[in-house]
């Protein structure tokens, strides 16, 4: 399927691995120049080759910043004035006890979580809305719709993103600008692999008896019952990013695997 996204820009957040090099190198198969950002020039390198490998070609863009504050969004913005699609999905998780999450703790939550996406919608939204089409989406969490109790601050910040993604959905009505987020469950990577090995019952289990566990006694409503591939979460973006994803907005996108019991 041709997602008619050549000669459209699309910046994406925290892109050097993960979700977010999965989504710029879909954007990129699709015809997309991306702009890709992380903290660690080496890191940013490293994904900026993956993408050139896997699109000869294409245009990618690196752009070193912090984006946990607002000189980082700043140096994104004075870089990369103009973009088409934005695709928030710089974010961190952590389990901690709710009495042993700190103030710091919290705001760090939200300055990466949360305020990077706000702060680079607050610079590109209203220059979409100006030429009439753009697409801003942000990458929450299945945690967004439950808070769970052993990382507390971290559902809090994948909620509030929903909640900012549908108030600028409210102000696109009429326009060609639409704004949505996915809500992924876990996905497979090396640093989620690691988080699961936490939750082994008993020493000695194999990563494979232990993502089984974790999908029976934490996620036993998932219909797929394993992680998510970032590929599978890439596509839904992509699609969501393209002109034959205009009819969705202001929608929180499952690819959950199907954990949610609901109809709606």
């Amino acid at each position: 399927m041709d997602l008619q996204l050549k000669d459209k820009t699309a910046l994406v957040t925290g892109a050097t691995a993960g979700i977010g090099l999965a989504i710029a190198r879909t954007l990129a198969r699709e015809g997309a120049a991306v702009v890709v950002t992380g903290r660690d020039r080496a890191r940013l390198d490293r994904a900026v080759a993956s993408i050139v490998a896997a699109v000869p070609g294409t245009r990618v863009t690196p752009v070193v910043a912090d984006l946990s504050d607002a000189a980082g969004a700043a140096a994104v913005t004075d870089a990369v004035p103009d973009v088409d699609i934005l695709v928030n999905n710089l974010g961190y998780y952590e389990g901690k006890p709710f009495a042993e999450i700190s103030d710091a703790d919290w705001m760090r939550m939200f300055d990466v979580n949360v305020m990077s996406g706000v702060r680079l919608a607050r610079h590109y939204f209203p220059r979409l809305l100006d030429k009439d089409w753009g697409r801003v989406v942000f990458v929450s969490s299945e945690v967004g719709a439950f808070t769970p109790p052993d990382m507390i601050h971290y559902g809090v910040s994948k909620s509030a993103q929903l909640a900012v993604a549908r108030g600028l959905a409210e102000l696109t009505r009429g326009t060609g600008v639409t704004v949505n987020s996915v809500l992924p469950a876990a996905t497979r990577s090396d640093d989620i692999v690691e988080y699961l090995r936490q939750t082994a019952p008993r020493p000695g289990m194999s990563d494979a008896e232990i993502e089984a566990h974790f999908f029976a006694t934490y996620r036993p409503s998932s219909l797929i019952a394993r992680m998510i591939d970032a590929d599978e979460v890439a596509a839904m973006v992509a699609l969501l990013a393209s002109p034959l994803g205009a009819a969705t907005n202001g929608a929180a996108v499952r690819v959950e695997g199907g954990s949610y019991r609901s109809i709606l």
